[in-house]
C-alpha cells in the first residue's frame, strides 16, 4: 500500500517562504534583490555575481539549497519502488552514498534529474529541481512505500570551492577530509545531527550540509566564522549558473524540458539525448520508459547534448547552431564566457547526426552595444571533455588550501 504523508507539507498553503537562513542572507544581500526558487525566496546575487563566482572557484562559496525539493522514501518496498522509478540500478547506491539519476515517463522522456541519498538501510531521500509528488504517487501504486515531502524539514547549504574542506575542518568537523566523493556522514552539532555529503553542483571540491531548520542560523554563523580566513563568501544563483555550465551539468527548464510539463512531446528529451546514457541500466529489470529506451537505442536518438568551444568572447545565449554550409544543426541551451577556461562555452542540443567531438560548426550570436544590436557568426567546435574538472574534485583527502 502506498502512503503519502502531507502532514508537514504546509508549503502548498503559501505563496513563498523565507529560507531558514533568511536573516543571514539579508545581512549579506547588499543588492537587496530577491527571486523565487520553488516555494522560497532566493538570492540571485549578494553583491557581485562575478566575484561570487570567483569565490566558488578560488576559495569557498556558500549557496542556500534549502529550496531544493526533497522527498523522504521509506517502507518495505522503498528500494523496489526506486528501482522501478529510476533508470539506474539503485541497488548499487549503498547506505552512506549518494547517486545521481534521472526518471522517465513511459515514452522514455526525462521527467527530472536529481540525487538519491541512501541515508541508512532502507531509507532514502530524493532531491530534485521540480515538484514530483504527483508522479511519485502515480508510480508508487502497488508498492508498500511511504513518500514524505520533507522539503521544509531540512535546511541545506552548499559549501563549494578549494578551501571548503579546510573551512569544515576549522569548524570542528573532525575527519570530514576522509569523506569520499558522493559519500555522506554525520556529525554531532549543537545538540543535533548535521549531515554532510561530498556533493555539489559546481564540478569542484565541495560539500553540502543538511540540518534541521531551527539550527540553520547557528550553522551559518559557525560556518562563516570558520571560513573568515579562507575566503568564504555567500554565493547567489547567478554565480552558481556559471559554475555548473563550466562543469557541464544540466538544468531542468534550461537544457531540457521536464516531460510532465511539456505541451508538445517532441520538445522533450530522453537520457540518451542528454548525454546521460550511462545512467540507463537495461540489465536491472523493468523500469519506467525501458521499452521506449530500448527502441531508441536500437534505432538511434533524435538529438545529442554537446559542449561547444566558441571563438570570440561573446556568450552564445539562446543562439542557433549551423553547419559550415549554413544548414540548421541545433540550439544552444546554456552559454557563458568562462573566466576559468578563458573561452566562450556552451551546452547545445544538436540534431542527429551532428555532435561528434571535433565537428566544426557556427553559432549565430546577437549582442547589444549602446542600444545597437550586432550579429556574429562565430566558428565553434564540439568538445568531448567538460571545461572544468580539477583533480581536487576527487582527491581524498583534499589538499589543505
Amino acid at each position: 500500500m502506498t502512503r503519502v504523508d502531507f502532514s508537514k507539507a504546509d508549503h502548498y498553503q503559501h505563496a513563498v517562504y523565507p529560507s531558514p537562513f533568511h536573516s543571514r542572507q539579508k545581512e549579506h544581500n547588499r543588492l537587496k534583490e530577491w527571486t523565487r526558487w520553488s516555494d522560497y525566496l532566493s538570492v540571485p546575487a549578494y553583491w557581485c555575481d562575478s566575484m561570487e563566482y570567483f569565490a566558488g572557484r578560488n576559495a569557498c562559496g556558500v549557496f542556500d539549497i534549502t529550496p531544493m525539493v526533497k522527498h523522504l522514501i521509506t517502507g518495505p518496498d522503498a528500494l523496489p519502488w526506486l528501482n522501478r522509478l529510476m533508470t539506474r540500478d539503485v541497488r548499487k547506491i549503498k547506505p552512506g552514498r549518494v547517486g545521481y539519476s534521472v526518471w522517465c515517463d513511459d515514452n522514455g522522456r526525462v521527467i527530472d534529474d536529481g540525487t538519491i541519498f541512501h541515508l541508512q538501510d532502507g531509507v532514502y531521500r530524493i532531491c530534485s529541481q521540480e515538484q514530483q509528488i504527483d508522479w511519485f504517487m502515480t508510480s508508487a501504486a502497488g508498492f508498500d512505500v511511504t513518500i514524505v515531502d520533507d522539503t521544509h524539514d531540512v535546511a541545506g547549504l552548499a559549501v563549494q570551492g578549494p578551501t571548503s574542506c579546510a573551512v569544515l575542518k576549522n569548524m570542528g568537523l573532525e575527519g570530514v577530509e576522509n569523506l569520499k566523493p558522493f559519500g555522506l556522514t554525520y556529525f554531532d552539532f549543537e545538540g543535533t545531527t548535521l549531515m554532510v555529503s561530498r556533493t555539489g553542483f559546481t564540478g569542484d571540491l565541495g560539500y553540502e550540509l543538511w540540518v534541521e531548520p531551527e539550527y540553520a542560523e547557528v550553522l551559518w554563523d559557525r560556518l562563516f566564522a570558520a571560513g573568515e580566513l579562507h575566503g568564504i563568501r555567500a554565493m547567489g544563483s547567478k554565480a552558481l549558473e556559471l559554475l555548473r555550465i563550466e562543469a557541464g551539468f544540466i538544468l531542468a527548464g534550461a537544457d531540457f524540458l521536464p516531460a510532465a510539463q511539456a505541451v508538445r512531446p517532441t520538445h522533450t528529451r530522453s537520457p540518451f539525448e542528454l548525454n546521460l546514457g550511462w545512467l540507463v541500466d537495461f540489465d536491472k529489470g523493468i523500469f519506467n520508459g525501458r521499452k521506449a529506451l530500448l527502441e531508441e537505442k536500437k534505432n538511434g536518438s533524435r538529438y545529442q547534448l554537446v559542449k561547444l568551444d566558441i571563438d570570440g568572447n561573446k556568450p552564445a545565449k539562446d543562439s542557433f547552431v549551423f553547419t559550415k554550409k549554413g544548414k540548421f544543426a541545433g540550439t544552444v541551451t546554456s552559454a557563458m564566457w568562462s573566466p576559468s577556461a578563458k573561452a566562450s562555452i556552451a551546452l547545445a542540443s544538436l540534431e542527429t547526426p551532428h555532435g561528434k567531438p571535433g565537428e566544426e560548426l557556427e553559432v549565430e550570436i546577437y549582442f547589444q552595444r549602446e542600444l545597437k544590436w550586432n550579429r556574429v557568426m562565430a566558428p565553434c567546435r564540439v568538445v568531448k571533455d567538460v571545461f572544468w574538472n580539477p583533480p581536487r574534485r576527487r582527491r581524498t583527502p583534499p589538499a589543505d588550501f
